[in-house]
């Protein structure tokens, strides 16, 4: 894990101001895209992310960078994979989850990188709203600022690949 921690960093660690999802502002960004524009990057962190999954029926991937994540974790698993809008679309099938169903079906919600977790909330209240359990999100980071303790509140628990001190940890 080690390894990966160091690749990921190196992969996609930048410094500068950044404004995140939540309106925080940080000297550091993990982007992301960075390692999921790799492919063999990107497959090693689903394969960490693989072995926390619970016992489940779908994945769902987070618009937009927990969706190759999800892609590439239903190719490993065979599971199917759903993708969740941010919001549902006010045309067509009006749905926020694209893919396939999730009535009575036992969710495990799959995102890139968790800062407060606030965009994840609105989406897990989406897909419980669609009739989802969802109980489990796997991350491939969570930056460890918040993330982890308001999923909780929510009946979410959060399993991360990488933590923010693991991706640090090598420096």
């Amino acid at each position: 894990m080690i390894d990966l921690a160091r690749r990921v960093y190196d992969a996609c660690h930048l410094t500068g101001t950044f404004t995140l999802r939540s309106g925080q502002t940080s000297a550091e960004y993990f982007d992301k895209y960075l390692f999921e524009g790799q492919p063999a990057l990107l497959r090693d962190v689903a394969e960490a992310m693989v072995t926390l999954l619970p016992e489940g029926d779908v994945l769902a991937g987070m618009e937009l960078g927990g969706i190759p994540i999800a892609t590439v974790m239903s190719q490993l698993t065979g599971l199917p994979a759903v993708f969740v809008r941010k919001q549902a679309k006010a045309y067509g099938t009006m749905k926020a989850a694209e893919g396939g169903p999730v009535r009575g079906l036992r969710v495990t919600v799959i995102e890139d990188v968790v800062t407060t977790g606030g965009a994840l909330l609105a989406s897990c209240a989406l897909l419980r709203s669609e009739g989802a359990v969802v109980d489990t999100v796997v991350c491939s980071i969570d930056r460890e600022q918040g993330g982890r303790e308001n999923l909780a509140a929510e009946g979410l628990e959060l399993r991360a690949a990488l933590t923010r001190t693991d991706l640090e940890a090598h420096l």
